[in-house]
C-alpha cells in the first residue's frame, strides 16, 4: 500500500472514532436498581447498548427481564427524527419514535397497532455518565405504568 492511501484510510478510521465517541449517548448503560423506581409488575431493561450504524442511523438493543422475571430482548433501529421505526420483541410495541430534544434530552414514543402504548423521556447527566429515563403509559395488560429508570454508561 502506499503512504497516501494508508494515511487516508487511517484519517478515516480516526474521523469515525472521534464521531462515535462524540454522541454521548452511543454505549452500553446498565440499569442502576438502586436510584430506580420501577413498579414490579413491570418489564426491567438491566442493558441498553446504543450503537451508530449507517447514514444516521442508531441501533438501540435492550435485554432485561419481562413482568413475569423472563428473560425479555429487543432491538429497534432507526433516526432520532420523530419517525416511527419497527421495534423487534417487544411486546408492548411494535412501532417507536425518538425525538432529539437537545444533546442531552431525547423524547420517546411506542405504539402497538398504531395506539401509543407509552411515552417518555431520557435525559443525560451533565458530566455523560449516566441517565434518566422516564416513561408512563400502558403494559400488555392494559395496567397503567410509571417508571423511573437511572442508567449508569459502563
Amino acid at each position: 500500500m502506499k503512504p497516501k492511501p494508508i494515511a487516508l484510510t487511517l484519517g478515516l478510521i480516526f474521523a469515525a472514532g472521534a464521531l462515535y465517541a462524540a454522541d454521548p449517548w452511543m454505549g452500553t448503560w446498565k440499569l442502576n436498581e438502586g436510584k430506580s423506581k420501577i413498579p414490579a409488575d413491570t418489564q426491567k431493561n438491566h442493558t441498553v447498548v446504543y450503537k451508530s450504524g449507517m447514514m444516521g442511523k442508531v441501533k438501540i438493543t435492550v435485554d432485561g427481564t419481562d413482568a413475569e422475571g423472563k428473560p425479555a430482548h429487543n432491538e429497534w433501529s432507526g433516526k432520532f427524527d420523530g419517525k416511527d421505526y419497527a421495534v423487534k420483541g417487544d411486546p408492548n410495541s411494535d412501532m417507536r419514535a425518538y425525538t432529539k430534544v437537545n444533546d442531552h434530552t431525547l423524547n420517546m414514543t411506542a405504539k402497538k397497532a398504531g395506539k401509543v402504548t407509552m411515552s417518555g423521556r431520557a435525559v443525560l447527566s451533565a458530566d455523560g455518565k449516566s441517565r434518566t429515563v422516564t416513561l408512563n403509559g400502558t403494559n400488555a395488560k392494559g395496567k397503567k405504568v410509571k417508571a423511573v429508570a437511572v442508567y449508569d454508561k459502563e
